[in-house]
């Protein structure tokens, strides 16, 4: 025999349970969130300094093997046609018109602007 106290005893949560646990998976998304876009933007910035640092290592190159051929290094100008500025479609570089002193490299969302030093007889130039 069933009495009114009988549906006291079933399994289940209640209301208040359920709504506790909606909030506190709300709070862990919204800093989850947070930290993503942290994670990202740092990932961004440091394809910027990898991008620089290619630059850099590209210019090294051309120049060293310019040093060594039969030619030789003649200008800053000629070192610099010869350069492969292509970095990637990640990549978009808004240089100034004489592309010889810098402009401004971007990946995604974050940009950085470049200095960069000539190029001479004894040393090659330096992206900063």
């Amino acid at each position: 025999m069933r009495t009114k106290f009988d549906c006291l005893n079933q399994k289940g949560f209640t209301l208040i349970e359920i709504i506790s646990v909606m909030i506190i998976m709300g709070v862990v998304a919204s800093v989850s969130v947070q930290k993503f876009d942290i994670v990202s933007d740092s990932a961004n910035t440091r394809a910027l300094i990898s991008g620089i640092k290619e630059l850099n290592v590209r210019e090294t190159l051309v120049w060293s093997n310019l040093k060594i051929s039969g030619s030789g290094y003649s200008t800053d100008e000629n070192l610099w046609s010869l350069i492969d500025t292509n970095l990637g479609s990640m990549y978009t570089w808004t240089a100034p018109p004489d592309r010889l002193t810098g402009g401004t490299l971007t990946f995604k969302t974050a940009s950085v602007s470049l200095n960069r030093q000539e190029s001479t007889v004894t040393s090659s130039a330096r992206w900063d």
